[in-house]
């Protein structure tokens, strides 16, 4: 900075400085030659342009120098005091009418601000830059026109003249979001303050907040895990998710999705983001875990944990869910004589949402030989009965755990077994749960005798309704296929497997006898040989109880006619039907 003093005359200078007055004042007292100008914002650049200004040159001032000539200016101090017009003065009329009314330049101004600390700071530039910003994102979109933003294309009249016709111009409408793209250019400090100012608006809607985060995530966060904890970026990474998680507020009013704000969890947990910051994360996503899906519930586990994916998080998301659920379902009953019950009813979707969720974890987790048994019925049992009307997606996963565990004692078979209602299972788990081998006898005798049970209960509906007793009920529930392993053979195909390929054989008189030659063209199907031998003997407890042998053979022609596994086929040169039985 002395080299310049010496090639160019000190007068001008020190006509429009106040702080060159007082240093030439000093020098000339201690008989120096030289003026040391120490931590000089802006640079040699800088001075030149304050030099100019007071040697009459014109000077340009544009975004990308305003800030250090402001900040230059404030180190001469270039005041009013010295002289009228002085170049602080010119500047702030510059940053204000100009600078601060434009979208591009107060980014790009903002920017400039971090080299220039902390002068841009305490001559409050930043702060101005900021709420700027933060003022024109609240601005209604339907003014709002593509100029503003400089990351988009602009929007461009479409005009089509054909045959002496001009139709009118259609210009594209401004999202609400049409900013978020732009900020993501700022540093992630700069970022944060930006992003309090527009929350603190109250203006924003919460969806275009949560947009604006995962937005700003995808921009910087790396996609290699490698990338994310190399000692080079580390640091970085672990500021720029833990400010991200802090801007997330801890109720529902943020639309980020569950599967984001999944996938955050995931990056903080692999980064070691602090403690806090993976609370408040793991509160977010309990508020909304009935949007989760299975796929993004699968978090790898840490040591000391041995299972493959970390439960104990899942655990803890769905203990928190249900608490949350239970406070506020508690409120809706202290409050549903004063308002309608139609959202009390509808509420009960949250449930039913995360009970299917819980049961495709179980499954997809049943095959890890390290879970214990413990754990999977701990978390088994954290969700209550109403968000499991029916225990398909339930019996899917025991028999994949029982599968996969071929350890476990008796004991520990019988107990997990007995979390199931066999009452609530649709007709096609009953039918694969009757030949399921890996399932205690007991729960397949529960099986089988509510399956007659129901069988019964609706030959009598239809009996009552006069409708023909022949025709199979529907079955209400036809996705257990969906849910059960994609390994797992057809229930239709084991019961083909099974046919009787010679002389077919029926109940008859509580006895198995074959059947003529006549209908061998529809043969029947038998029960698997444990569930024939369960049946067998249910038949023969009946047997000589003079009322109750009558009606269990009712029981079993209703059974016969009424069973949800029957299936009937047409004999091609006859009208009658001819009907095949099977338990399987």
């Amino acid at each position: 900075m002395p080299d310049m003093l010496v090639a160019v005359s000190k007068f001008p200078l020190l006509s429009k400085s106040n702080r060159l007055q007082k240093l030439v004042s000093k020098a000339n007292e201690e008989s120096s030659d030289e003026i040391q100008l120490t931590d000089f914002p802006g640079g040699p650049k800088a001075f030149e342009i304050c030099a100019k200004f007071c040697y009459g040159i014109t000077v340009t001032l544009n975004p990308y120098n305003v800030v250090a000539a402001r900040c230059a200016a404030e180190y001469l101090e270039m005041t009013e005091d010295i002289d009228r017009g002085n170049l602080i003065l010119k500047i702030e009329i510059f940053l204000n009418s100009s600078v601060l009314r434009n979208w591009k330049d107060t980014i790009i101004v903002l920017q400039t601000t971090k080299s220039l600390l902390p002068w841009s700071e305490n001559l409050k530039v930043v702060g101005r830059c900021i709420d700027s910003i933060a003022s024109k994102t609240s601005v209604d979109p339907s003014i709002i026109t593509w100029s503003y933003t400089y990351n988009r294309k602009m929007a461009t009249t479409d005009q089509i003249i054909q045959s002496g016709i001009k139709f009118p111009e259609k210009t594209e409408s401004v999202p609400k979001d049409w900013w978020i793209e732009d900020i993501c250019e700022l540093d992630i400090d700069l970022y944060k303050r930006v992003m309090v100012a527009i929350k603190s608006k109250g203006r924003m809607d919460g969806g275009v907040i949560g947009e604006a985060l995962k937005t700003y995530a995808i921009r910087w966060l790396p996609d290699s895990v490698d990338a994310l904890v190399s000692e080079v970026h580390i640091h970085r990474n672990k500021l720029l998710v833990e400010t991200i998680i802090c801007l997330l507020p801890s109720d529902k009013s943020i639309s980020c999705a569950c599967g984001f704000l999944l996938k955050l969890l995931k990056v903080a947990i692999l980064i070691g983001a602090d403690d806090s910051s993976r609370e408040h994360l793991v509160r977010s996503i309990s508020l909304k875990l009935d949007e989760a899906s299975v796929g993004d519930l699968l978090i790898p586990s840490r040591p000391p944990q041995t299972t493959i994916y970390d439960i104990e998080l899942v655990q803890r998301l769905v203990d928190q869910f249900v608490a949350n659920e239970k406070s506020n379902r508690d409120l809706k009953i202290i409050d549903k004589n004063s308002k309608n019950n139609s959202d009390f009813v509808l509420g009960h979707g949250s449930w039913l949402k995360v009970g299917k969720i819980v049961d495709g974890y179980l499954a997809a987790i049943a095959h890890d030989p390290n879970l214990s048994v413990s754990s999977f019925v701990k978390l088994l049992q954290s969700v209550p009965e109403s968000a499991r009307p029916i225990h398909d997606g339930l019996y899917s996963a025991v028999d994949i755990y029982l599968k996969e565990h071929k350890s476990l004692t008796k004991s520990e078979r019988k107990n997990l077994c007995g979390l199931m209602d066999v009452k609530k299972l649709t007709s096609d788990a009953s039918m694969h749960a009757a030949q399921n081998e890996n399932l205690p006898l007991r729960v397949v005798v529960q099986v089988l005798f509510f399956e007659q049970v129901r069988a019964a209960a609706a030959g009598i509906k239809t009996l009552n309704d006069g409708h023909d007793s022949t025709d199979p009920p529907r079955n209400s529930e036809a996705n257990w296929a969906k849910t059960a392993p994609e390994n797992r053979k057809s229930l239709r195909k084991q019961m083909d497997e099974m046919k009787i390929k010679e002389d077919g054989q029926l109940l008859k008189n509580g006895k198995l006898a074959k059947r003529g030659s006549k209908n061998r063209g529809s043969g029947a199907q038998l029960l698997p040989s444990r569930s024939r031998r369960i049946f067998d003997k249910l038949w023969i407890v009946g047997k000589g109880l003079g009322m109750e042998r009558i009606r269990a053979r009712k029981l079993l022609l209703v059974h016969k006619a009424q069973f949800p596994w029957s299936r009937e086929t047409k004999s091609s040169g006859s009208s009658s039907r001819h009907r095949r039985h099977s338990i399987s």
